[in-house]
């Protein structure tokens, strides 16, 4: 199985995110992004939703994942560094109506309970979020990796940071891309388990297909694309 992209739920929870974003004066910062990222969440039908958040840090972006699970029926897990922050992030998301997961620790001990992630949301401003990225347990049928406020990355820094989640395991990168939304997305989009990129997983009844992907570097923004010939 791979994600399978559902317009309806898209447009639904993005929506949905618009109207709960207007109703709570002190969420516009974040507006524009948290619209978007909720839309993506649903569409793809995200079964488990994770994000990083931590103290002083604003929540739009967090009640769109949270009514984008609402509309998959999935689960909804925030990873906050301290008390301080899971405080702050459970008092501001109860006052939008809302009351998802919350894990308290550092990547390394919360990331390995987290298995069959499809949908990760990092903020780029932590200094952990790489490590966030390359703990990620991802799911089977393939997951979306949004690193939000994306201004902070260089493009140099962003093929890095996809490269190395390819490199733990047997998962091809779909597609990157930067969107100038809010203060920046960068979202990526890999493949199913076992959808290796190497000439030996492109084997097909003993011949090789070597023309099967084509490997795009955009060298203006730096973003990689692979397209199917």
């Amino acid at each position: 199985m791979k994600l399978v992209w559902s317009p309806e739920r898209a447009t639904n929870s993005y929506i949905d995110t618009v109207q709960a974003i207007t109703t709570i004066n002190h969420l516009s910062s974040e507006s524009g992004a948290a619209e978007l990222v909720s839309s993506m969440a649903a569409g793809w039908n995200a079964q488990l939703i994770v994000e990083t958040w931590s103290h002083g840090g604003v929540i739009p972006t967090s009640v769109g994942l949270s009514i984008a699970s609402g509309h998959t029926g999935g689960r909804h897990v925030c990873i906050v560094p301290d008390e301080q922050s899971r405080s702050e992030y459970a008092k501001n998301m109860g006052e939008a109506g809302m009351s998802p997961e919350i894990i308290v620790g550092e990547p390394e001990e919360v990331m390995d309970g987290l298995v069959g992630i499809d949908f990760l949301v990092v903020d780029s401003r932590r200094k952990d979020f790489t490590r966030v990225l390359r703990l990620a347990k991802l799911s089977g049928k393939g997951a979306v990796l949004i690193c939000k406020n994306a201004n902070f990355i260089s493009k140099m820094d962003s093929g890095y940071i996809w490269r190395s989640v390819v490199a733990r395991g047997s998962r091809r990168l779909v597609r990157s891309v930067f969107l100038p939304v809010g203060k920046g997305i960068h979202m990526a989009h890999f493949s199913a388990a076992g959808g290796d990129n190497s000439v030996a997983a492109m084997k097909h009844k003993g011949r090789a297909v070597h023309n099967r992907w084509i490997k795009h570097v955009d060298q203006r923004s730096g973003d990689v694309h692979f397209i199917r010939k």
